[in-house]
């Protein structure tokens, strides 16, 4: 296991393991012990009570944070014929049926979003093990596969600012909430539309405690563990 950086070592002082903060302690504290050089982003790493491996409990959704999460959003859309129009229109970076498929085939991944039109599915679904691992494969359920009349409202809620949260394989989420830099109210609000989103997409069968812990960090800085409490689950 690698060794801590003194940086790191000198702020995690700080920090207290026994106790447990409200998110707004857990906010300013993450501030104040910020050191790196460049704008980092802030963190939620949840626990979850439920069993990774089954089926009817996997933990999925997407989440649109009322103030972002502080970068340039580039867009991709899959569509054809008259939807090429509208994707551009509403303000996509990047519409194209199957020369972008042969693209991103070829490894080129210059997006942060994608988006599809319904019959371009049959032609993205190749692209499933390239997108899936980086969570930008379209899915309905994620309100990314939509008909072109709705390109113009999918566009804009992706420009908004939106994180998606999945179970990964040792039962935990992580997800991005915003940058250190924004004001920490707004980091607040950020962490509370996160945490009503997963706490909707609870699966009917899961008994018992859903959420387990949940841990807030900057990119390079110390984690501190929320009072449960305070932030429901």
């Amino acid at each position: 296991m690698s060794q801590r950086g003194k940086n790191y070592r000198e702020v995690s002082k700080l920090v207290d393991k026994a106790k447990l903060y409200s998110s707004a302690e857990a906010i300013e504290l993450a501030k104040k012990v910020a050191y790196a050089k460049f704008e980092e982003t802030v963190e939620l790493h949840l626990r979850m009570g439920v069993n990774p491996r089954s089926a009817d409990q996997q933990v999925r959704g997407v989440v649109t944070l009322p103030h972002g999460l502080g970068k340039k959003v580039r867009v991709l859309v899959f569509a054809q014929g008259e939807a090429v129009k509208l994707a551009y229109d509403a303000g996509a970076d990047y519409v194209g049926a199957d020369e972008i498929v042969q693209q991103i085939e070829g490894g080129w991944l210059d997006f942060d979003s994608a988006l599809a039109t319904p019959d371009m599915m049959p032609r993205v679904a190749k692209l499933g093990k390239i997108l899936g691992r980086r969570g930008l494969m379209p899915n309905p359920k994620s309100n990314t596969v939509v008909a072109p009349q709705d390109l113009s409202w999918a566009i804009a809620e992706v420009r908004k600012g939106r994180a998606e949260f999945r179970l990964d394989r040792t039962g935990i989420i992580h997800l991005p909430i915003g940058k250190l830099s924004f004001e920490e109210d707004k980091l607040a609000e950020n962490l509370a539309a996160v945490m009503e989103a997963i706490i909707k997409a609870r699966p009917s069968s899961v008994k018992g405690q859903y959420i387990k812990s949940v841990f807030l960090s900057s990119s390079m800085g110390p984690s501190f563990k929320l009072d449960m409490a305070s932030i429901g689950g």
